[in-house]
């Protein structure tokens, strides 16, 4: 197997590894505003979600930034509480065209913040490598296909729900984001570095 083979399955299972569930938890909070419809604003959302877990992994291992593993951990249930709670009080005429959306901003920000949760672990893995830029390449492109895949049941439940069995888009959101802002408020507690 090669180096970029190797690297995208290894993004991909770590996307989709049920033990990272935090991950997943916040893909689906970003889209829990969403249905089928809205697929081409889910695919920016979990695009800036990949660009900057991109940018955080690659500075981390180049040496460029060093953030405590526990603080991190922290703020990652904290980013998936705040964008399941932006989606309780957000109403739903801010998605309509026109509107910057403002999940747009957490999932790349956010990204950030997920992408030093994981830079250990991957940096330790790159080891000695020649060149970052293949096993990079693989790892984050494998996430973003992990993260598409995620993206593609959550909203086939969207479309059942919504779409067929006439559950409201609001009453949709609610519950979703408010399953997902309790979980975070869990994490956060059993996370809490201080």
């Amino acid at each position: 197997m090669d180096q970029f083979t190797f690297y995208f399955n290894f993004g991909t299972r770590h996307i989709l590894d049920i033990a990272g569930y935090d991950h997943m938890l916040f893909v689906v909070a970003l889209c829990a505003l969403y249905v089928v419809q809205d697929w081409k604003k889910v695919l920016i959302l979990v695009t800036a979600f990949t660009i900057g877990h991109s940018i955080t992994l690659a500075l981390s291992a180049l040496n460029v930034i060093d953030v405590r593993t526990d603080v991190v951990e922290f703020l990652i249930a904290l980013t998936i509480f705040i964008a399941a709670f932006s989606n309780i009080l957000r109403r739903q005429n801010t998605l309509r065209p026109g509107f910057i959306n403002v999940n747009y901003f957490f999932a790349l920000f956010f990204g950030l913040i997920h992408g030093l949760g994981f830079a250990r672990r991957l940096k330790s893995m790159l080891g000695k490598e020649e060149s970052l830029v293949t096993p990079l390449l693989g790892f984050n492109l494998g996430l973003e296909l992990g993260q598409i895949i995620i993206v593609v049941v959550f909203m086939v439940l969207a479309f059942i729900f919504v779409g067929l069995a006439g559950v409201s888009r609001r009453d949709w959101n609610l519950v979703i984001s408010s399953a997902i802002a309790g979980i975070a408020i869990t994490l956060m507690i059993e996370t809490k570095f201080w």
